[in-house]
């Protein structure tokens, strides 16, 4: 570690799945990290291994850096700038790094208020799941202060393995929206496909090993063959977050006049799948709407299949 990443404290706000996993990466990597979860008992498991937990985000004001991991740009408000804020303190810390997903004009006032308080502030949205933290692929995009970036640096590269720069300001969440967008249409995709071949009479772990071999097959869809083959909707994301990030992404693209007709019909297939009732379930779930369409029963294999991540994955 460099001197500058061993001297700064850390404090962390939003402990849930994601949020839980990278904490530990900071204190497996010796960080002194103090932890605001509103569950706080979600959060207890974290003392134990090293972490100070605290009863309102206001108490993390006086730590360098203070990461925000909260699921919508209500709860950043509310952490921020409500009561008990975290910006409501006396003293504010010198580097707020947000990685919640979160609207762009949300993102740009809480910076604002934030640069009032003398504290910089990172937009630096992630790519990943609890899984994919544990296996150090976690990946960051980050926009903002270049100089802040390049002093955060450091240790934003113990949250995982591929951290970059995207510009000024809002940008990072531009890119988060696009990634998500870009997450729902091609699990559509491959839920399509997936089922198409079944019905054709070949095997989901055939036909997904197959793809995942050839030049069409990536990281993600490695990732979600477990769960498309033995039906194991575990959460990593569900359909509602989903559909949020459809909504931002298509918003945005009113915005600059682009058109995205396939995003479109793919949030339109998200929503069906949260009518169907599948809303904390894996949006890997848009595989059973798409057999449901196509008049298909589908069967777990109860097999052990490569994640990609260095381990099998069973139903």
């Amino acid at each position: 570690m460099a001197e500058n990443e061993k001297s700064m404290s850390v404090g962390w706000i939003g402990a849930g799945r994601m949020g839980f996993a990278l904490i530990q990466r900071l204190l497996d990597a010796g960080h002194d990290v103090a932890v605001y979860n509103r569950t706080r008992s979600k959060a207890e498991p974290l003392a134990a291994q090293g972490a100070k937990l605290v009863d309102s985000p206001a108490e993390l004001a006086d730590r360098d850096v203070v990461f925000i991991m909260v699921s919508a740009s209500q709860d950043l408000e509310t952490v921020t700038i409500g009561e008990g804020g975290l910006l409501t303190a006396t003293v504010s810390p010198q580097i707020i790094i947000d990685s919640s997903t979160v609207s762009t004009a949300v993102s740009t006032k809480i910076r604002t208020i934030a640069a009032d308080k003398g504290t910089a502030f990172l937009a630096a949205p992630v790519s990943g799941s609890p899984k994919v933290v544990k296996a150090g692929m976690l990946t960051l995009a980050v926009s903002g202060p270049r100089e802040t970036f390049d002093r955060s640096v450091p240790l934003l590269n113990v949250l995982g393995k591929g951290v970059t720069y995207v510009g000024e300001d809002e940008v990072a969440r531009l890119v988060k929206i696009c990634h998500n967008v870009f997450l729902g249409v091609v699990t559509q995709s491959l839920a399509e496909i997936t089922v198409l071949a079944e019905q054709g009479g070949v095997e989901r772990e055939a036909f997904l090993s197959f793809i995942n071999d050839s030049v069409m097959g990536s990281v993600f869809t490695r990732y979600k063959s477990p769960a498309f083959v033995n039906l194991d909707f575990t959460t990593t994301f569900t359909n509602v977050l989903l559909r949020k990030d459809f909504d931002l992404g298509l918003e945005a693209a009113r915005e600059h006049g682009v058109p995205m007709p396939v995003a479109a019909l793919a949030a339109e297939l998200v929503t069906a799948a949260i009518g169907a009732g599948y809303t904390t379930e894996d949006f890997s779930t848009l595989l059973l709407e798409q057999a449901r369409r196509s008049g298909a029963e589908l069967a777990a294999d109860d097999s052990f299949v490569d994640d990609g991540l260095g381990t099998k994955a069973h139903g």
